[in-house]
């Protein structure tokens, strides 16, 4: 129990520490890159008629969940290579190698698909909005 603590406190640490250390322009990077790709496909749902993305993942059956879910993440998938590559360089120059491979992949996640996961769902609907009054 004692190793999980002391493993789970690492973590949070080295998670905090990435936003003062160098690379800190990922966290605009990313989240911008993000919010570039939720742009583009909230655009094309509401051409589409298609119902937000979040909402979709909330209430739509198991296999459309899946599809968007997939969906989502091959929009997403050269940001989240990117965070993780930007991940390992940071890795080297700060602990002298790819020591944490779990953080590298959640801190991708958290800057790369997360925004996206809750910036497309607004844009279909603001771009709906537009698109109605047209």
């Amino acid at each position: 129990m004692l190793l999980v603590i002391d493993i789970l406190t690492r973590f949070w640490t080295d998670m905090i520490d990435r936003a003062d250390g160098p690379m800190t322009f990922r966290f605009f990077l990313q989240p911008t890159m993000a919010l570039i790709a939720a742009l583009i496909d909230g655009i094309k749902d509401a051409k589409a008629g298609k119902a937000p993305y979040a909402w979709l993942m909330a209430h739509s059956s198991a296999g459309d969940r899946l599809v968007a879910w997939r969906e989502g993440v091959t929009a997403t998938a050269r940001i989240l290579l990117l965070g993780v590559g930007m991940d390992v360089i940071y890795q080297f120059r700060m602990f002298g190698g790819f020591k944490y491979p779990v953080e590298a992949f959640v801190i991708a996640v958290v800057l790369g698909f997360l925004p996206y996961l809750i910036l497309r769902g607004p844009i279909t609907r603001i771009a709906s909005h537009f698109l109605r009054r047209k």
